[in-house]
């Protein structure tokens, strides 16, 4: 199996991220990844799924992943049926920070507890 193909679940996700500048090549057997992220957040993912590949310390690739906004985690689009404490529990796997969430998105809410779908919310690095 050759590198790319055991990432190629990465390049995947990277793609379907719409990441920026990719560029992926195979050298010595190390594959060589770099590219843009919107945010931290999708930064995050693509790292979360090569560890879920080769651990925490893969040997077979170098990513090059810089982040386009670094003033926020991530933008969230708010869907039906979700609350700002579902959101941060996704985002920080604690749903007390919605508090923190809520803060960030003053402009445009008023109540924690009544968001809409299709607002688009910032979520704030904690």
């Amino acid at each position: 199996m050759s590198v790319k193909s055991k990432y190629q679940a990465v390049l995947d996700l990277g793609e379907s991220l719409g990441i920026q500048g990719g560029d992926v090549r195979e050298e010595n057997g190390v594959l060589k990844v770099k590219g843009e992220a919107k945010t931290q957040y999708e930064k995050d993912i693509i790292w979360d799924k090569i560890k879920e590949i080769a651990g925490d310390r893969p040997s077979d690739i170098k990513a090059n992943i810089t982040v386009a906004d670094d003033s926020i985690y991530h933008r969230h689009v708010v869907k039906s049926g979700e609350s700002l404490s579902k959101i941060a529990k996704h985002y920080y796997g604690d749903a007390m920070k919605y508090k923190e969430i809520f803060a960030a998105n003053r402009n445009i809410l008023k109540n924690p507890d009544l968001i809409h779908p299709d607002q688009e919310l910032v979520i704030p690095k904690i």
